[in-house]
């Protein structure tokens, strides 16, 4: 009889230790889903942005990059990816905690894929975005927030040609229209956290804006040259537009040999444009010129060249102000 009171007592015990047992997991579970996904603080410091390369819709960028959370449930040593960059190498990485959190520091260099914005030209300003995600984890497990604390970059960080106009951090939701295999989704759609970081920069262009129009304009005052010669030199009040304008097309491919393909008229097709439309109204007044020369009517051609000069230096000269300016306060 002692026996079996003991059998019971035993019997009873594990049933009450397996009742409470899975009551106390489907409590845990309950809290889980009410607590929501696990936070993830994540902030940056930027070493340098480098190689801007505008042909093939690239740069790169190398900078620090760090996570602290307090769950132990996540990991993010292999997890991390930066889905606009073509190539992605982790050069170091720190596994510590600090003040209660697991922290995970990464030095990163990344070759960003970028889609320039050549319209202005070289008054142009960029906006890079570095967009960090993490595939292991969407944003029912882990959402980041940004760390806003301390400085983004050095003070005395300099971009090569450029001022750093704007640098903002910021997190928000990446949606993918598959959901990658998983079978527990409602729909085969699925939501990535993302951090991400923002630079605004704006060209340094005065410099570079001589440096590549020079030969443009100086093609087209070789071409404006000719209405100083009389018509009766024929092959010299040709020669001079016509090698003007030659100069003025090579100028225009050794450009666009630097810049993106692109089907908006930029500022350099403008300019270019405008010279190559000046050179061939140089070479028609030449052959009016030259007509009034033939016909015998010498004071005519004289003051021909000296009415079309003056309206088309000065047009000349203002539209391209119009279009600098246009292309600087746009």
């Amino acid at each position: 009889m002692k026996k079996l009171s003991f059998l019971f007592l035993i019997t009873f015990g594990i049933l009450v230790g397996f009742f409470t047992s899975t009551s106390a997991h489907a409590q845990d579970a309950a809290y889980a889903q009410e607590a929501g996904p696990d936070t993830v603080k994540v902030g940056c410091y930027i070493i340098s942005l480098h190689n801007f390369n505008f042909r093939e819709k690239e740069y790169t960028a190398r900078f620090w990059l760090w996570m602290l959370y307090d769950s132990p449930n996540i990991e993010f040593h292999d997890d991390v990816e930066i889905p606009n960059a073509k190539t992605l190498n982790f050069d170091a990485m720190v596994d510590d905690s600090t003040a209660g959190y697991k922290w995970i520091q990464l030095k990163i260099t990344a070759n960003m894929k970028e889609t320039w914005n050549v319209k202005d030209y070289p008054f142009d300003e960029q906006e890079l975005e570095i967009i960090v995600e993490n595939s292991k984890y969407d944003a029912r497990t882990v959402v980041f927030i940004p760390d806003t604390v301390g400085q983004y970059f050095d003070p005395d960080f300099v971009v090569e040609g450029w001022n750093i106009k704007e640098f903002k951090v910021g997190t928000g939701i990446s949606h993918y229209a598959t959901g990658f295999g998983d079978g527990s989704l409602d729909k085969p759609e699925s939501d990535y956290s993302k951090f991400i970081i923002s630079i605004k920069l704006e060209r340094s262009a005065w410099g570079l804006f001589f440096k590549i129009f020079l030969g443009m304009y100086v093609a087209f005052a070789i071409s404006f040259v000719s209405f100083w010669v009389d018509a009766e030199h024929t092959e010299s009040r040709f020669a001079l537009p016509v090698g003007g304008l030659f100069a003025a097309v090579g100028n225009k491919y050794i450009i666009d040999s630097y810049l993106p393909e692109s089907s908006a008229f930029t500022t350099v097709d403008i300019l270019h444009g405008a010279t190559f439309v000046s050179i061939f109204i140089t070479i028609a007044f030449a052959a009016l010129s030259l007509k009034y020369e033939d016909g015998g009517n010498l004071k005519l051609s004289h003051k021909t060249d000296k009415i079309v000069r003056l309206i088309l230096g000065v047009s000349f000269i203002v539209f391209n102000i119009v279009v600098v300016a246009n292309s600087i306060y746009s």
